[in-house]
C-alpha cells in the first residue's frame, strides 16, 4: 500500500533489507531496529516513510511485545527537521494519517506516543525545537499529553544503598499475591498511567494488564521479585520488581502499601531491587517515573541513580 500526493510517496518498508533507508532520520532507539526486526518486536508493515525520490522526509514506526502481537506503542516519529516548518507539519500529519490508517484496526485505540529526549531538552534550543515539532503533529492528528518523565541509571560504581534494617524480603508467591499487592498500591497512586487506566477500569483491572502486558513477558527469575515485610511480621509493607526486559536490566515496578506510607520503606524496597540486580554483575539498571512524583525521583536520587534522559508520552482519547 502505498500514497502519493504530487512528488510525495507514503509507503511502508518493502521488507527489512530497507532499514538502512528508514534510517535516513536518525533518533536514539536505531541501535535497537534491526534486532527488533529480527525478533518480530518490528515488522517491516509498522515501519513507514515519506519519501522524495529517494530521500525520507518523515518516518514512524510502532512496537510490539513480540512477535504476532498487535502494536502497543508508537515510539519512532520523525520529520526532517531541515525542512521549512509548515512543510514539515504537513508532511508528518500525513504521514502519520496515513501510516495508523493502515497499521491500527478500525475501532481500536490508538497505541500510545512516546519519545525519549536529552534531560535539558527545554534549556536547548535545537532539541526544543525538533520535540515540540513532533507534539504539535501529533496534536494536530489529536493526541494530548499525558505526562513527562524522569529516564534513571545505576551504575557500578555508584554507591551501593545498603541492605535494610526495618524490613525482610521474600520471593513472591505467585501471580495472585502480587496482583492483590499491586491493587491495593494503586490507591493514591502518583503514577500518571495509572490515574489514567482508574478512569475507565478498577484497581484490579489495571493491576492484572499490567502483570499480563509487562510482567509476564520477563524471562528474568521471578525469585528476583521481592515483597517487602515487617520484621517480626505483620504483613506485606511493599514489593519491587527487579527483573530485565529486551535491552536492560530495570526496576519494572515499586511500591509501598498506602497503609504503610510516609515512614521512608520506600527507600528501604528500593535497595533491595537494586541490590538483586547489582549482584548479577549488570552494566547498568533502569528505571524511570513521573517528573511530577517527586518522593518517587527523591528515593531515586538518594539510592544513587542519575537522570540521563526525559520522556514525553502522548494519548489519543
Amino acid at each position: 500500500m502505498s500514497y502519493t500526493a504530487s512528488d510525495l510517496t507514503i509507503r511502508p518498508l518493502a521488507g527489512p533489507g530497507e532499514l538502512g533507508l528508514f534510517q535516513q532520520l536518525s533518533y536514539v532507539l536505531d541501535h535497537e531496529l534491526e534486532d527488533d526486526l529480527a525478533t518480530g518486536r518490528r515488522t517491516p508493515e509498522r515501519m513507514w516513510v515519506a519519501l522524495r525520490g529517494d530521500r525520507v522526509l518523515a518516518r514512524v514506526a510502532w512496537w510490539s511485545t513480540g512477535s504476532g502481537k498487535p502494536p502497543h506503542s508508537l515510539d519512532v516519529f520523525d520529520v526532517d527537521d531541515s525542512l521549512p516548518a509548515a512543510e514539515r507539519h504537513e508532511i508528518g500529519l500525513s504521514l502519520l494519517e496515513t501510516a495508523t490508517a493502515a497499521v491500527v484496526p478500525a475501532g481500536r485505540a490508538r497505541p500510545e506516543y512516546g519519545r525519549f529526549l536529552p534531560g535539558n531538552w527545554r534549556e536547548d534550543a535545537a532539541a526544543r525545537e525538533v520535540t515540540e515539532t513532533r507534539m504539535n503533529i501529533l496534536a494536530a492528528s489529536g493526541a494530548t499529553p499525558l505526562v513527562e518523565r524522569l529516564r534513571l541509571e545505576w551504575r557500578p560504581g555508584a554507591p551501593l544503598p545498603e541492605a535494610s534494617t526495618r524490613l525482610v524480603f521474600r520471593p513472591a508467591t505467585d501471580r495472585e499475591e502480587l496482583v492483590s499487592l499491586m491493587t491495593l498500591v494503586a490507591e493514591g497512586s502518583l503514577d500518571e498511567h495509572t490515574r489514567e487506566e482508574l478512569l475507565t477500569m478498577t484497581p484490579r483491572e489495571s493491576a492484572e494488564l499490567m502483570y499480563e502486558e509487562e510482567f509476564a513477558t520477563y524471562t528474568t527469575p521471578r525469585e528476583w521479585w521481592r515483597i517487602a515485610e515487617l520484621r517480626g511480621g505483620g504483613g506485606p509493607v511493599g514489593f519491587v520488581i527487579p527483573a530485565r526486559n529486551n535491552y536492560h536490566p530495570i526496576i519494572a515496578y515499586i511500591g509501598v502499601l498506602p497503609a504503610h506510607r510516609g515512614h521512608g520503606y520506600i527507600d528501604d524496597v528500593l535497595a533491595e531491587g537494586t541490590r538483586v540486580l547489582a549482584g548479577q554483575d549488570v552494566a547498568r539498571i533502569r528505571a524511570a517515573t513521573d517528573v511530577a512524583n517527586v518522593p518517587m525521583a527523591n528515593a531515586f536520587a538518594r539510592a544513587g541513580y542519575a537522570v540521563f534522559e526525559r520522556a514525553i508520552n502522548m494519548i489519543w482519547k
